[in-house]
C-alpha cells in the first residue's frame, strides 16, 4: 500500500453530502413546491398589475376590463346559462376532431415509416398538403360536408392528422438499428417487430405530438367558429366584440385557454402512463 505525504502542501478534500442527498424526498418536496411556486406566481402577478393598471387608468377599462369584471362577467354568463352550451359545442368539436385525427395519424405515421415504398409513394403528397394553411381548406370541407358539424370537425381532424403524422413516421425512422437487428436475433416476425419494438420506441415521442395537437386543435376550432360558427367559444368571441361587450369577449378567450390547458394536460397525464419507461418532464432529480 502506498503512504499518503503528510507534509503540509498536501491536501485531502472530503465532500460532505448535501441536505439534497441527505433528505432526498424533502428536497424533491422543496423542489415541487417552488415550481408550483412560479407556475402560479407568475400569472397571478400579470393579474394583479393588469388589474392594478386598469384601476389607475392607466389602460381604458373599456376595451381591456379589469381581471375583476372579466370575472363578474363570467359569472353572469355562467348564471344566466349562456356560458356552458358554448363551452359543451366547442369541446365536443375539439374531442371527436382530435381522436379521429390522433388515430390517423398513428396509424399513417406507423405505416410510412415502416415500409419504405408507401413512405416514397405518400410523402411527397402529404408534405405539400401539410404546408397549406388549414383555414384554406375549410371552402373545400364546406362543399364535401355541407353546413353543421362536419367541415369544423374535419379542419380540427385534418389539422391534428398532419401533427401526429410527421412526428410518428419521424419516430418510427429513427428507431435505431440496434433494437431492430436485436429483435431479429431473438426470431421476430413483422408483427413482434412492430409490437415490441417500434411502437414502445415511438409512443413518448407520438405522444409529444399530440400535446401540441391538442393545443392547436382549440386554436383551429376558435378560428372556424370565427368563420362559418353559430355557436361555440369563437363565436362567442367573435360576435361579443361586434357588439363591443369586451368583458365577454375576453370570458370567451380566457376559457379557451383554460380549456386548451386542461386537454393538453390530460393527453400528457395518459401518455406518461402508458410510456412509464420514458423520461418525462421533472423527471430529474436536479434543479
Amino acid at each position: 500500500m502506498s503512504e499518503i505525504s503528510k507534509s503540509s502542501t498536501d491536501r485531502v478534500l472530503v465532500r460532505l453530502p448535501g441536505r439534497a442527498e441527505i433528505n432526498s424526498a424533502g428536497a424533491i418536496r422543496r423542489r415541487r413546491g417552488i415550481d408550483a411556486a412560479l407556475a402560479i406566481g407568475f400569472p397571478v402577478l400579470l393579474l394583479a398589475l393588469w388589474q392594478l393598471s386598469s384601476t389607475m387608468g392607466l389602460i381604458d377599462s373599456r376595451l381591456y376590463p379589469a381581471p375583476t369584471d372579466i370575472i363578474r362577467d363570467a359569472w353572469g354568463l355562467i348564471v344566466d346559462g349562456t356560458l356552458w352550451p358554448d363551452i359543451q359545442v366547442t369541446t365536443m368539436r375539439v374531442f371527436y376532431g382530435f381522436v379521429i385525427g390522433a388515430f390517423a395519424g398513428i396509424v399513417v405515421g406507423l405505416v410510412m415509416g415502416s415500409i419504405r415504398w408507401i413512405r416514397k409513394m405518400l410523402e411527397s403528397t402529404l408534405d405539400a398538403l401539410y404546408v397549406v394553411p388549414k383555414l384554406a381548406l375549410l371552402p373545400i370541407l364546406l362543399n364535401i360536408f355541407g353546413l353543421g358539424e362536419g367541415p369544423k370537425i374535419a379542419l380540427v381532424a385534418t389539422t391534428v392528422f398532419f401533427f401526429v403524422w410527421i412526428s410518428t413516421m419521424s419516430a418510427v425512422i429513427s428507431v435505431p438499428e440496434g433494437y431492430r437487428e436485436a429483435a431479429q436475433c431473438f426470431g421476430a416476425n413483422r408483427w413482434d417487430m412492430f409490437r415490441h419494438v417500434l411502437m414502445p420506441a415511438s409512443l413518448p415521442q407520438i405522444f409529444v405530438a399530440m400535446r401540441v395537437g391538442a393545443g392547436i386543435a382549440f386554436l383551429v376550432i376558435v378560428a372556424a367558429e370565427f368563420i362559418v360558427g353559430t355557436d361555440g367559444l369563437g363565436y362567442l368571441i367573435f360576435n361579443s366584440r361586434a357588439l363591443f361587450l369586451n368583458g365577454h369577449m375576453f370570458v370567451g378567450i380566457v376559457v379557451v385557454a383554460i380549456g386548451g390547458v386542461i386537454f393538453t394536460e390530460i393527453v400528457r397525464f395518459i401518455g406518461r402512463r402508458l410510456t412509464k419507461w420514458a423520461p418525462h418532464d421533472g423527471a430529474a432529480t436536479n434543479a
